[in-house]
């Protein structure tokens, strides 16, 4: 197996996959517009509450963990190319309908559309790209990662500008972002044959032969990975539900909030020597990499805690908090791909669900939380949080040690034979 690793490190992209990860780069820039600036549209513009931001942020998430499950579901019966084209085309049209949303029931009921659609297409673009380029699957999963995470850099950057101008603007450039994304995969996917589609189909999706009940006895592939994912989201809310109305209380402009985010996705592009390097020396199994994860996450709230959150701590905070996303997010569709192989899709989509339990319970919590008491309590949970996602991610990481042990017991008695 370890040979195996080696000799995918060593093997080439694929070149089609470029013309892959840059239009996933150029949906990022759209998507990315949106999101960070949640809280504040909603409080400036719509006049609401922080809790009601907090109230928009959950159906947001419910609808995510809905989709995702569904998404998954409908990858063997609908197939790559009508799932995802489909899906973004869909979502593009509900994002310009944010546009006439000028009401607090509109702007809910979109946003609502627009994250379950978007949740529909997870699954689905991952089981894709985990079946059409298995060889180079893991590698490619962090390159999509990181080209994704410098269009969020230029997506928030031109956030806070744009809002300054026009949030009808914002919201039309979001949905011309994602229908371009839709148009090149109805141009890349004509390329492949139906009859290879459908074989991805069958092989990589929900299989027909197994019920969902019966693949959802086989939690071992997803619960303790959803469980710490969703502990990790939990405490990720801190930044949309707590620091940016912290922000935004203390007088800061938007592009104050966006500029963290920026750092952020920045940092994704530029600090991949430190996360390759941790993962020859410190975190060589993909488990490994989740518990690490969890602990830098715990000790970015910890130092902003500790610190009354000075703005250049929030900084310094978000590149800590960074270093574990980037140990994170491409860690878990590649160690589901792993695991799950022929099921991958339908794992993805049910951990992704578990996972955005996170996101549903913390706007609400945190946003009536800050009303309340302002900031120091969400960091406090933030940190628990973490702390039970790294004992999530310790159980998973012995449980594969333990799969693994036994594997290789029994290739040596097989080899003995």
């Amino acid at each position: 197996m370890n040979g195996l690793r080696r000799q995918n490190h060593a093997q080439p992209l694929p070149k089609e996959s470029y013309a892959f990860v840059l239009a996933s780069l150029v949906n990022s820039v759209g998507s990315a517009l949106i999101w960070p600036l949640t809280t504040i549209y909603v409080h400036n513009v719509l006049h609401r509450n922080y809790a009601d931001a907090g109230v928009a942020l959950f159906f947001q998430s419910l609808a995510s963990i809905v989709g995702q499950v569904i998404g998954g579901s409908l990858y063997a019966s609908l197939g790559p190319r009508k799932l995802i084209i489909g899906s973004l085309v869909l979502t593009g049209c509900a994002q310009w309908t944010l546009i006439l949303a000028h009401t607090w029931p509109t702007y809910v009921c979109a946003m609502t559309a627009n994250a379950f659609l978007i949740a529909i297409t997870m699954p689905a673009v991952n089981g894709f790209v985990g079946q059409r380029w298995k060889t180079v699957s893991t590698r490619l999963f962090n390159v999509m990662y990181v080209s994704n995470n410098v269009g969020v850099a230029i997506g928030t950057t031109l956030a806070g500008i744009l809002a300054s101008i026009s949030f009808s603007l914002t919201f039309f450039i979001n949905g011309v972002s994602t229908l371009l994304f839709a148009a090149f995969l109805t141009i890349f996917m004509r390329r492949f044959p139906n009859d290879e589609l459908e074989e991805w189909r069958g092989g990589f999706g929900a299989t027909r032969q197994d019920s969902p009940a019966r693949l959802l006895s086989r939690y071992h592939l997803y619960a303790w990975i959803g469980i710490g994912s969703m502990l990790v989201n939990l405490a990720t809310s801190t930044w949309n539900s707590g620091v940016a109305p912290y922000l935004n209380q203390a007088g800061q402009p938007p592009a104050v909030y966006s500029l963290l985010w920026t750092v952020n996705g920045i940092l994704i592009l530029v600090g991949q020597p430190v996360i390759g390097f941790l993962n020859r020396r410190l975190t060589q199994s993909l488990a490994s990499r989740l518990t690490a994860s969890a602990v830098l996450y715990g000790c970015a709230y910890v130092m902003i805690w500790a610190t009354h959150a000075t703005y250049a701590l929030l900084v310094v905070g978000m590149v800590v908090a960074t270093f574990g996303e980037m140990l994170m997010a491409p860690t878990i569709p590649a160690l589901i791909t792993d695991t799950a192989r022929n099921n991958a899709a339908f794992y993805l989509g049910v951990a992704g669900g578990i996972g955005s339990i996170g996101r549903l319970i913390g706007p609400v919590l945190f946003g009536t939380l800050f009303d309340h008491a302002g900031l120091p309590p969400i960091l406090w949970i933030a940190v628990g949080a973490c702390a039970g996602a790294v004992i999530a991610f310790i159980v998973q990481q012995r449980q594969d040690s333990s799969v693994s042990h036994a594997a290789s017991g029994k290739a040596d008695e097989m080899s003995s034979l």
